[in-house]
């Protein structure tokens, strides 16, 4: 995992690309992911496993605009751009801290997290099919979609074009184990 310390960061942020090194579409090398946040002007930069996760630290300003800056930083070197949706530390950390639809006997590889870049208006909730995908569920709270993949996630119709589509705004989706991790490393940072 690559890491450079920048002088003068003030936060801990993750980022989660959205539809890195999937079915063999969008490959990007992490440590190639993470030179593009360094060049950006971010410190502490590491990456965490194969599907567009980087932690890392920079100004609250710097942060806000990583979701327009990566994209166009991979479009100029990688020929390809992706959605980037950033979580600071704490914010990572309420989230991970439970998700609403564990229960006992559920295994964490069935639950996930869809990260929002925006937090969607209640018709737009309201629009969403609890019973679009028989045996997952799912519950919305600010910006992000807590889910329960009964199958897993790929069977189900709970995917993020229809999340896209229905709430008005992105959606990337991270399992349960890596929230937690994500959370742990951010907070090392913070």
């Amino acid at each position: 995992m690559p890491k450079q310390t920048k002088a003068g960061a003030s936060g801990a942020y993750v980022a989660l690309l959205r539809g890195v090194n999937v079915g063999g579409k969008n490959r990007v090398a992490m440590p190639a992911l993470a030179r593009l946040f360094q060049k950006a002007g971010c410190g502490d930069v590491s990456t965490f496993i194969q599907s567009g996760n980087v932690v890392f630290t920079a100004e609250p300003a710097l942060a806000a605009r990583i979701p327009a800056l990566i994209p166009q930083a991979m479009a100029k070197s990688l020929g390809f751009q992706v959605p980037v949706v950033i979580r600071g530390a704490q914010e990572l950390a309420a989230v991970a801290a439970a998700h609403p639809l564990a229960a006992k006997g559920r295994e964490n590889k069935w639950l996930h997290v869809g990260f929002l870049a925006s937090a969607p208006a209640p018709a737009q909730i309201a629009a969403l099919d609890p019973d679009r995908s028989p045996g997952d569920s799912f519950k919305v709270a600010g910006a992000h979609v807590y889910v329960h993949f009964g199958a897993g996630a790929g069977t189900s119709k709970l995917t993020a074009p229809y999340f896209d589509s229905k709430l008005g705004t992105t959606i990337t989706l991270r399992n349960w184990n890596t929230v937690q991790k994500l959370a742990s490393l951010a907070q090392a940072l913070g």
